[in-house]
């Protein structure tokens, strides 16, 4: 299709102000070509979700997302299921998502032009509940790691996770896990569990290497318990996805999976997801992409 009309949900914050820099300049061009954008701004992610399900109720074309996989996250919670696409203009730090689909993550033109000729791709989501996630939920060590992240201020961008974790190391000790995968029940110490519809998160970090967009399956990663100096030497190999081959990994390609640890606040899409115990399945083809 060719598009002729979209919203446009912009997070203004985003990437330092990136956001509504990137807005401005996708918006310019998208117009220029003549597509009618009406743009969307909420004061919190709570607003910011009710405009885009209002967007999408209302019959828009597309809903276009411009921040990083926060942003997505948000708009995939309005998409899901309607077969109303959802394309973005990537302005955060992570940008997971803009890596799966090849899209631009520096230029606001660039990635405004990929939009115009309307192309498609359907994949699946992860869906716990009514909530739904694109990338990897993040259970354990990870997930730890992201909620000091989060309350950091300094440094920005990858930088700040990688002192996130070196903090968490001094005092973390394997986590007990009971995990039902496909009905199986599996109880065991790990240092995390990761459940990937897509390969990567944290902007980049392939901790669920191979895991493939719309194979109608969900990949449960198992990392076991390691010294704190194996974790530490074997982090690096995660943004290259060669973490594949330690004895500590371990995978398993499932429809669904519950996952149960005490204390444990998990993350997806970057965002807070929710307290384990938490079961997940998969979506298979509920996202529709411009792409």
């Amino acid at each position: 299709m060719t598009l002729r009309e979209i919203a446009m949900l912009t997070n203004p914050t985003a990437g330092k102000g990136r956001g509504a820099r990137f807005r401005d300049a996708a918006t310019e061009r998208l117009r220029a070509a003549g597509v009618a954008v009406r743009a969307l701004q909420g004061r919190d992610a709570d607003e910011a979700l009710d405009l885009a399900r209002e967007a999408v109720s209302a019959g828009t074309e597309a809903l276009v997302v411009v921040g990083g996989d926060g942003m997505v996250h948000i708009g995939v919670q309005a998409v899901a299921g309607t077969g109303t696409p959802l394309g973005l203009v990537a302005a955060g730090t992570g940008n997971d998502v803009a890596r799966y689909f090849d899209l631009p993550r520096k230029d606001p033109v660039a990635a405004a032009e990929r939009l115009l000729p309307g192309t498609t791709r359907t994949v699946d989501l992860a869906r716990s509940g009514t909530q739904h996630f694109v990338t990897v939920l993040a259970a354990g060590f990870d997930a730890i790691v992201n909620e000091r992240a989060n309350k950091m201020t300094w440094p920005k961008g990858q930088m700040r996770y990688n002192i996130a974790t070196l903090a968490e190391l001094r005092t973390f000790e394997p986590i007990p896990y009971t995990l039902e995968l496909d009905g199986v029940t599996h109880t065991l110490e790990a240092m995390l569990v990761a459940v990937g519809n897509g390969p990567s998160f944290g902007g980049g970090l392939r901790i669920t290497e191979g895991a493939v967009l719309d194979d109608g399956m969900l990949d449960v990663v198992i990392i076991k318990p390691m010294s704190k100096p194996g974790l530490i030497r074997t982090y690096p190999k995660l943004f290259k996805g060669t973490h594949t081959t330690h004895p500590a990994y371990e995978h398993h390609l499932v429809r669904s999976v519950t996952v149960a640890a005490p204390g444990i606040v998990s993350y997806a899409d970057g965002e807070r997801f929710g307290p384990l115990p938490l079961t997940v399945e998969c979506a298979p083809g509920a996202l529709t992409v411009l792409a």
